[in-house]
């Protein structure tokens, strides 16, 4: 790959293929695959990703608000298209753009049914979202009556899936919890099939819990984290290959005296000779402040390199003093999974949060 002469995301589509080939290659025949590419791909390329993934035969897309899957129609994507998170208010835009929408109460429920019944839908794929532990959104065992009630009095929609989520898959200390989880979901979807006299689709398995619990990937299985690197396992890390990789450069170097500070409220006082380098990225593009004060760092040809002083909106700073390099030169902020486990866990977060978090005013380069 070509040296970082600013600051860039590099998106390599081969990595992606890599991970959803051994990701599906753990189902059973005949199992699906939703790709999940909410928050532009889990902070790389929505776009890229998806004429990737169409292009390597996964069965569905998942995006988390309405407007996530309007961008994928606009660029051509034609697969199914899961809304987790829809509103109300979209309902007609989701109807227009052939997306397919999770309802998940009584009023959700509902009301697009009220919006399918005036446009004179018949038949109108949407998706049921059973809550069995995970207590964000959801159908209870509680409030499950409401559905054969209201599928009853009308023929605009038609349930294409059934799912839910696992709280903790990728926990072994939770397994009692997310075998309950697997039960109630079966007892639910029994359910469903029998008001219902037809067979949707089910799904309950994240990336932890394709690999976890295999017994229960029904007939289909969600993937995100996995198929940008990650499985919140180092042991299944190992399988994976991260997709992208956070490169900028040295913009200048400087040397300074005893007695010097660096940066916004002279937050870094040296002490001896040092050579403190500046780069060209900041926490207005996704290295939060957090990362500042010698908490995390970089790497140059292999090197790991401490982030000095406050991090500012657009630079860091970086002590170099005992580092062979050059203006210039390039920096890795994170590459391979040991990069971003270890970045992210010194700024006391988690992967999701470090890779989505990379702001859109980085350049995203597509490799393959």
């Amino acid at each position: 790959m070509p040296k970082a002469e600013e600051t860039v995301l590099e998106i390599d589509l081969n990595a992606l293929a890599h991970n959803f080939r051994t990701i599906k290659s753990q189902l059973k025949p005949g199992v699906k695959f939703m790709s999940v590419i909410k928050a532009y791909a889990y902070g790389n390329d929505s776009v890229a990703m998806a004429k990737k993934l169409e292009e390597l035969d996964t069965d569905y897309f998942a995006v988390a608000y309405t407007e996530e899957g309007i961008r994928l129609r606009k660029a051509g994507i034609s697969k199914p298209i899961l809304i987790l998170h829809p509103q109300p208010v979209n309902y007609a835009e989701i109807i227009e753009n052939c997306l397919e929408p999770n309802l998940y109460s009584a009023r959700t429920l509902q009301l697009f049914i009220d919006i399918a019944e005036k446009q004179n839908q018949k038949n109108y794929p949407v998706h049921l979202k059973f809550n069995t532990g995970m207590n964000r959104l959801g159908f209870t065992e509680a409030d499950y009556h409401h559905i054969p009630e209201k599928l009853e009095k009308t023929k605009s929609i038609k349930i294409v899936s059934a799912f839910s989520h696992l709280a903790a898959s990728e926990d072994w200390k939770e397994r009692e919890f997310t075998l309950s989880q697997i039960y109630k979901f079966k007892d639910l979807a029994g359910k469903l099939l029998d008001d219902i006299g037809y067979q949707p689709l089910l799904h309950l398995c994240n990336t932890s819990a394709i690999f976890n619990y295999p017994s229960a990937t029904f007939s289909m299985v969600r993937s995100g984290l996995g198929l940008y690197g990650f499985a919140n396992d180092p042991n299944l890390d190992k399988n994976l290959k991260p997709v992208g990789t956070l490169k900028t450069v040295i913009s200048q170097i400087q040397n300074l005296e005893e007695g010097d500070t660096v940066g916004y409220s002279r937050a870094f006082k040296v002490e001896n000779h040092t050579r403190i380098a500046t780069l060209p990225i900041g926490h207005a593009d996704g290295i939060k402040r957090i990362y500042g004060h010698g908490k995390a760092g970089v790497f140059i040809n292999g090197e790991y390199v401490p982030i000095v002083g406050n991090v500012c909106m657009d630079i860091i700073m970086i002590d170099v003093t005992n580092i062979d390099c050059k203006e210039g030169d390039e920096v890795i902020v994170f590459g391979g999974p040991q990069h971003v486990t270890k970045l992210a866990g010194d700024g006391g977060t988690i992967s999701y949060e470090l890779i989505t978090g990379i702001s859109q005013r980085v350049k995203r380069v597509i490799i393959e």
